[in-house]
């Protein structure tokens, strides 16, 4: 056998190896800084400088190398970041399945909108939280609606409009979801966390559930339904994958389970190889019976029957 022949079939072998643990989705931050204050949020600040390109150009190469099926621009607010149509331009051009960006809408307009499209964005995620403003969130409605009228009129992507059960007086939430049914938006629902990740609702917010079920239909039963095991027994265990069929990069660009478990472990993504992907995979993350963090259990979901 001829040496490229045999360096052809190490290579397709190291593939095939690195595919059993590569990335679903990685989520990058881009800039921490956010225009907005939400009282729930802890994953922004008001000083950060945005990263610079040419870090976030490595970045999104090394992901590439690690097999990674979907980049997902995250922050803070990524349009807050000058170069976010370059960002978005040079995934699309290294070939990832998908290129996402998430947003609070705040900073859009036509134009915008249609500059992220002539970039190759293909899914936008927007959360809304309710209708009107409370002490806990400004992401809501009213002030956005004429925003998301635009998004509904411009993009050329998909548009998931998110609305977190908890944050808002529950028939907020109902017109929130049918306002995304209405503008041909993907409507999407997650359960109100702490810093930690873990489920934060009042009982009586819990009847909520049933209304939103009608709605969504099968939208709602993501990751085995894990929402419902949530709401009606406090803890839905899993086998996280977070670290290998999920990656979260923060600013720093360290590799961490998610963005609510910044600080329980990480390891610099530069650094980062497939055994890392492999020893993710199987570690038992303990926060897992009571984690509401959507991406993660959508990522590790097609595998809980792997060891």
């Amino acid at each position: 056998m001829s040496m490229p022949v045999i360096n052809s079939a190490l290579d397709l072998s190291r593939r095939l190896r690195q595919a059993f643990f590569s990335p679903f989705l990685a989520q990058i931050v881009v800039t921490r800084r956010c225009n907005l204050d939400c009282g729930y949020c802890s994953e922004y600040d008001k000083v950060s400088d945005p990263i610079p390109f040419h870090t976030l150009r490595d970045r999104i190469r090394h992901l590439k190398r690690l097999g990674a099926f979907a980049v997902e621009l995250t922050g803070g607010e990524p349009m807050m970041h000058p170069r976010v149509y370059d960002i978005i331009h040079f995934a699309r051009q290294l070939g990832f399945v998908k290129t996402m960006m998430i947003s609070n809408a705040y900073l859009f307009n036509a134009e915008r909108v249609r500059r992220l499209n002539d970039a190759g964005l293909q899914e936008l995620q927007i959360s809304i939280d309710g209708v009107e403003t409370n002490d806990v969130t400004i992401k809501v409605l009213r002030p956005l609606r004429p925003k998301l009228e635009a998004v509904a009129k411009e993009a050329r992507f998909k548009v998931v409009l998110n609305s977190v059960i908890g944050s808002a007086p529950p028939a907020e939430v109902l017109e929130v979801i049918d306002f995304a049914i209405e503008h041909g938006f993907v409507p999407r629902v997650q359960l109100l966390h702490d810093d930690n990740g873990q489920l934060l609702l009042e009982p009586g917010q819990m009847h909520l559930i049933d209304d939103i079920r009608e709605r969504l239909g099968k939208r709602f039963l993501e990751a085995g339904d894990y929402r419902m095991q949530l709401v009606e027994t406090g803890r839905a265990p899993f086998k996280c994958r977070a670290g290998a069929r999920y990656l979260y990069i923060d600013e720093e660009g360290m590799v961490r389970w998610c963005s609510q478990t910044r600080e329980d472990w990480g390891k610099a993504l530069a650094d980062y190889t497939t055994e890392d992907l492999r020893e993710q995979f199987y570690l038992n993350k303990s926060c897992n019976e009571q984690c509401t963090i959507g991406c993660v259990r959508t990522c590790s979901a097609p595998e809980q029957w792997r060891a």
